[in-house]
């Protein structure tokens, strides 16, 4: 029997055993890893009579980093950023790490909910906060006395 058709046979211990030396020991149940192991930035997503608020928690970026792009009704949040350590060609170095990051989000917007045309984008603290307005029609409404008649 060959090494190949051991690894066949045994397809899940070897995933086992890479997740548990490729994985934060601390986080291993950590649901913001993709599956290249980047971190996706986690989001809160809050409702009011008025607004939808989004926040999606990034610290160490700044406002120019994220793309935010409303295609018909599917908001995405992207970002992507490259981190170089500059390295003159005539010095000798054994490591030189670069470092990439990158992510996608996107969300399904209700197109009778929300007001799409005045929503606002802001980032502030290491947080990108999205206000999404409601339409007025989809707004509650107060309680109103009904007459009995």
């Amino acid at each position: 029997m060959s090494l190949n058709r051991r690894n066949n046979l045994f397809p899940v211990m070897h995933n086992v055993f890479d997740d548990f030396f490729t994985r934060d020991l601390w986080n291993m149940g950590n649901n913001n890893n993709s599956s290249t192991n980047t971190t996706i930035p986690a989001v809160n997503i809050r409702e009011s009579n008025e607004n939808f608020i989004v926040e999606m928690a990034a610290p160490g970026m700044n406002r120019n980093d994220f793309k935010v792009e409303l295609d018909g009704n599917l908001l995405t949040i992207s970002s992507e950023r490259e981190n170089k350590n500059e390295v003159r060609e005539d010095e000798k170095y054994s490591r030189c790490e670069f470092s990439y990051q990158s992510f996608t989000r996107s969300f399904q917007l209700q197109k009778d909910v929300v007001d799409a045309d005045k929503i606002e984008a802001k980032y502030e603290n290491g947080v990108l906060h999205l206000l999404i307005p409601k339409k007025e029609e989809a707004k509650q409404k107060p309680p109103r006395m009904i007459e009995i008649k």
